[in-house]
């Protein structure tokens, strides 16, 4: 069964199109068996998505996500999100360590093990991103990023819940800039995660994890990844918030 994971990042900008958004996607994804579809709003959006929706979810292959938490369950903390408080709410799924998250607001490979130990302790399943900038790509690095990224996230995760992390590989320089990373190039990359995880772990976890793609996936390429069967999903940003491109995607991903 393919993940497909909806990262609407901050958008859009009121409850009104949240739901409108939401709504015109629940009528089109029912009885989901190939795919799973997890949502990931902005914080605000999800009260009220996972409200109406409750019924919806119990009778389809829907789940919400958040796009960040915070690495302490509560505390003086302004403006933070824990994963006690998501899980409260009914999401699921935590995206963690999206590129965006590492660049802008400086969150290191520790910040994120952080943040990956205590979702898994309150049941959440993370979906942690890795990947490499154009200059780390260009000075041939993308292997050495990678594996630091993982190397430090899964330090602190302990063997019983490994089942539940999900990588996310997402090349920076892919991310929005409509320069998608060849599948050639994914599954090289995913290939040496695999290996990687078999290093530090076992073969059968290494062989059972999820590994998705993200990085200017559209309806025109996603087959592409989605036809390889290391590649167990993708994570989507500006598509997820055009209707009819996503439901393109999830139509691709119900076909393996």
């Amino acid at each position: 069964m393919k993940l497909i994971v909806a990262n609407w990042k901050m958008n859009p900008n009121s409850q009104k199109e949240a739901i409108q958004l939401f709504n015109s996607l629940k009528k089109s994804l029912k009885n989901l068996k190939k795919a799973k579809i997890v949502i990931c709003p902005p914080f605000v959006f999800l009260p009220l998505l996972l409200k109406a929706s409750a019924f919806a979810l119990r009778k389809s292959g829907l789940a919400f996500g958040s796009q960040n938490c915070f690495w302490q369950e509560k505390g003086a903390f302004t403006g933070e999100i824990s994963p006690k408080m998501l899980r409260d709410l009914g999401v699921e799924y935590v995206i963690l360590g999206h590129s965006e998250r590492r660049k802008i607001f400086a969150e290191t490979d520790k910040i994120i093990a952080e943040k990956l130990k205590l979702s898994l302790e309150t049941n959440l399943f993370p979906i942690v991103c890795v990947g490499e900038t154009k200059e780390e790509k260009k000075r041939g690095k993308t292997f050495q990023v990678l594996e630091k990224e993982i190397k430090i996230a899964l330090k602190k995760v302990p063997k019983s819940k490994i089942r539940k992390v999900i990588i996310a590989y997402e090349p920076i320089w892919a991310i929005g800039t409509k320069n998608s990373c060849s599948p050639d190039e994914v599954l090289t990359a995913i290939l040496f995660i695999r290996k990687l995880i078999s290093k530090l772990l076992d073969k059968k976890t290494a062989q059972n994890m999820r590994i998705l793609y993200g990085g200017s996936v559209i309806s025109q390429n996603a087959e592409e990844y989605l036809g390889e069967k290391n590649i167990n999903g993708l994570l989507i940003g500006g598509a997820s918030l055009d209707v009819k491109e996503f439901l393109k995607i999830v139509k691709i991903a119900q076909s393996f």
